[in-house]
């Protein structure tokens, strides 16, 4: 199922669940309405905004959906987020098969997601006229559990080529960066949504291992993804755009409804990491020896609009 990523940041809000709604009320003056969505239809909700206030009775209808509700701090990167004790009827044997895999098992997946996020790198460099063939060669030599950390050396090529020499990473930062955050805040929900509806457990990761992560294998699984986000920011701020708008909140929500190139033909993003978290699973089941991975390339629409330049 394709859901909707519903933000509020605005300040001064109230939600509240009602007659299978989710309902937005001002909290000044003569509280007025101001929204519904149909819980069914939601993905996620970001609450981006401070000053905001929610049922409890909301929160318990969006967990029985499989819908993350996200905390997001000041520099639009997600700090906390509430998701469902159980996402799949066959949860338990997944957390199961989950939990024996072994380490050479993971290693082997870390290899087929670096991998295709380089690939995937090497795409959006290309869209941007950047050159490839640093990007390219790295992706040749991933080994299994990536020893030499090709996805560091990758990433360090990668910016200066994507955004210019002088430009740096920094989550703390605005313009860019912060055009960055909430773009892979947008994407974390929409991966820990698949994740929990494949009857996965987010904090069993592949390679991440923070101690104080309870999301590691949805950051391991949404870094073939973050490229559509680069691209995109890529394409913002080509046009003028410098900081975090509504205009460009909501292209970057955007993006995960996009096509991208698979084995079974033009795929939504948000559905391509849906299929990922899935076949996660059946590995760990001994159901598939691969990943359902996206093919490289960039998104349909993403492609069709700098073609067009």
């Amino acid at each position: 199922m394709i859901g909707r990523i519903v933000e509020v940041a605005d300040d001064k809000r109230h939600l509240f669940a009602s007659r299978g709604f989710m309902v937005v009320q001002d909290t000044e003056g003569e509280r007025k309405e101001l929204g519904q969505v149909p819980l069914d239809d939601i993905a996620a909700v970001i609450a981006n905004a401070h000053g905001l206030s929610y049922t409890n009775n909301l929160l318990v209808a969006l967990t029985e959906r499989g819908a993350p509700f996200v905390l997001c701090a000041a520099n639009h990167n997600a700090i906390g987020m509430l998701w469902p004790v159980a996402g799949n009827f066959q949860q338990a044997k997944r957390f199961d098969a989950q939990i024996a895999a072994t380490l050479p098992t993971h290693k082997r997946l870390w290899a087929e997601v670096v991998r295709s996020k380089l690939q995937q790198q090497a795409a959006a460099l290309e869209a941007a006229g950047a050159p490839v063939a640093p990007l390219a060669a790295l992706t040749k030599k991933v080994r299994s559990g990536d020893p030499d950390n090709l996805e560091a050396q990758g990433a360090r090529r990668y910016w200066g080529l994507l955004f210019g020499n002088d430009f740096r990473r920094d989550q703390n930062a605005s313009g860019i960066n912060a055009m960055l955050n909430y773009g892979y805040t947008v994407l974390r929900a929409a991966t820990a949504r698949a994740v929990i509806a494949a009857g996965l457990h987010p904090t069993l990761g592949l390679h991440h291992a923070n101690e104080g992560n309870p999301m590691r294998l949805v950051d391991d699984l949404m870094e073939p993804f973050r490229p559509i986000v680069d691209l995109h920011v890529w394409q913002l701020q080509r046009i003028g755009e410098a900081s975090i708008t509504p205009e460009t909140k909501r292209s970057l929500v955007r993006t995960l409804y996009d096509d991208m190139q698979t084995n079974s033909g033009a795929t939504p993003v948000m559905v391509c990491m849906q299929r990922l978290a899935v076949s996660l699973a059946q590995v760990y089941l001994g159901e598939r020896d691969k990943l359902d991975l996206p093919l490289p390339g960039l998104p349909l629409s993403m492609a069709a609009s700098l073609a067009d330049d």
